[in-house]
């Protein structure tokens, strides 16, 4: 078996602007180192609270939408059946979250924030606030929309067959 020998004139190991060669130009590895960052530093921004995004964007969303169904929930935040039931009993389990039966169907669970729920949202968004300032400080108001837009573009894509 013969030996393969790197064609290119760059040293192996030194190609890039960061040394990673072809994985420079990988969208999906950008994304991916983005999304390590964010995640860190809203972790140590969310530490004291005890929430994960998800939870938070859960006790959101019920806040602003106060009966909204359990499986409208999942697809608003693009989570399965059992994330979405997962999360939502463990803030009714901390008194954050109540189901109720839907007065229009019964069968499904409209979602409540509890007292202590509005309380713990109320210091998540404190810490969202200086999240999102330490992420946007970095990119003009002009460059914050297109990037939503652009997130929005990858997001929004239906499942692959």
């Amino acid at each position: 078996m013969g030996t393969i020998r790197n064609s290119s004139t760059t040293p192996p190991g030194a190609s890039g602007a960061h040394g990673r060669g072809d994985l420079d130009s990988v969208l999906g590895f950008h994304i991916r180192l983005a999304h390590g960052a964010v995640y860190r530093h809203f972790s140590e921004t969310f530490s004291e609270l005890e929430l994960t995004q998800k939870q938070v964007s859960v006790l959101w969303l019920v806040a602003e939408q106060p009966g909204l169904i359990q499986a409208d929930l999942g697809q608003q935040l693009q989570m399965d059946r059992a994330t979405t039931t997962e999360i939502i009993n463990r803030l009714a389990a901390r008194g954050l979250i109540r189901r109720e039966p839907s007065p229009f169907d019964r069968r499904k669970s409209a979602l409540y924030l509890e007292s202590e729920g509005e309380r713990v949202l109320g210091e998540a968004r404190t810490s969202i606030r200086a999240h999102e300032n330490w992420l946007k400080e970095r990119f003009s108001p002009a460059e914050v929309e297109t990037l939503i837009g652009l997130l929005e573009r990858i997001h929004s894509l239906p499942p692959s067959p």
